[in-house]
């Protein structure tokens, strides 16, 4: 289905508006973002995600609002994963969180730029030879085998090409000059870590999207449907990053629930030419694998998570009663070995304290 170009044209500036607003006015000065504005603008780029799709239900119709919502939750899904190799990143650079955020937004306008190329040369190579749709097949079976037998992605950002020959034209300064990508030292241009941060990051999303173009094009391959699940789903990972980036061990599951969507998405490529998965089909499909992973990877957590705390509560009680026994001990007028608090009493040795 042809999309005119007047819709192109206003979903590129509405992109646009919305970055230069995250840029420039929302979050113009460094800060940490907390857990709940995190919450709040993930509800907010969801809203605007699952909006797009209702807007295209009302302009379209059903099969491209399909289409879309699948390819969509096939990249958001995906991004999940990208977020704990982003956390690897930043500890390997020791950069702080107030600054995260800054790398991320221009992380994810790079990111744009580059997918919205591989798009056009994936529809390109799909247009002119069909015999790229079992190549993009077999990429993502050999992917998914991948994911599945070895799992979370490694990352090595002193092996990264890029980095090391942005290092040979300029020096790369041992320490953060706030949220500049290059500061001027002796007369000459040094890039600081927050640019070999978010060079590595730009590089390892490339990696990123050689797995998801494919697997987005096996449910759409209207170009103007992938760009926007793609671009949506970009938007909110940042949000997603501060909300759940600590939280990697809560998805243990989710290499094996990513594996079997990549492997469903690439044999369903490979049997193009014998039998057309309906679109509805394929939806459910990636709903219903990703439901019972996040399912499974709760229900597992919460017993440990459980007993940590039972553990917690025991040891607190421990700690009270010596506490309590070492005070009861201590009796006569002479002086006690011990550490005084504000008030002149006394903690008895041994006795834990803050």
């Amino acid at each position: 289905m042809q999309i005119p170009t007047t819709a192109w044209l206003v979903l590129i500036a509405f992109l646009a508006v919305v970055l230069a607003l995250d840029l420039f006015v929302i979050h113009r000065r460094a800060t940490v973002i907390s857990i709940k504005e995190a919450a709040v603008w993930s509800v907010v780029w969801v809203a605007l995600g699952l909006g797009f799709c209702g807007l295209l239900l009302i302009w379209q119709g059903p099969v491209l609002a399909e289409e879309y919502l699948a390819g969509y939750l096939i990249e958001k899904s995906l991004s999940v994963d990208n977020i704990f190799v982003f956390a690897l990143i930043f500890g390997y650079f020791g950069i702080p969180d107030r600054y995260q955020h800054r790398v991320l937004m221009w992380g994810i306008v790079g990111a744009l730029a580059m997918r919205a190329v591989f798009i056009l040369v994936g529809a390109a190579l799909l247009d002119a030879f069909h015999a790229t749709i079992y190549v993009f097949g077999a990429l993502l079976l050999l992917t998914a085998v991948k994911v599945l037998r070895h799992g979370a992605a490694q990352v090595h950002p002193d092996r990264n090409i890029v980095l090391r020959a942005l290092r040979r034209v300029v020096p790369v300064t041992d320490r953060l000059h706030g949220q500049r990508l290059f500061v001027r030292m002796n007369g000459a241009w040094a890039a600081t870590p927050l640019l070999a941060a978010l060079i590595v990051i730009e590089t390892t999303d490339v990696v990123f999207a050689v797995d998801s173009i494919p697997a987005i094009f096996a449910v759409t391959q209207n170009t103007f449907i992938v760009f926007a699940a793609n671009a949506f789903s970009l938007l909110g990972m940042r949000a997603a990053y501060f909300l759940i980036s600590g939280a990697a061990r809560r998805f243990r599951h989710l290499q094996t629930g990513l594996g079997v969507i990549l492997a469903g998405v690439g044999a369903k490529l490979l049997l193009t030419d014998v039998y057309k998965v309906p679109v509805w089909a394929s939806l459910t499909f990636i709903i219903t694998v990703l439901a019972v992973t996040f399912a499974v990877s709760w229900r597992e957590t919460r017993v440990p998570d459980a007993a940590l705390r039972l553990g917690g509560a025991s040891d607190a009680a421990q700690a009270e009663t010596a506490s309590r026994q070492g005070c009861e001990q201590r009796t006569g007028p002479g002086p006690r070995s011990g550490f005084e608090d504000g008030s002149g009493s006394e903690l008895a040795e041994g006795a834990p304290h803050r």
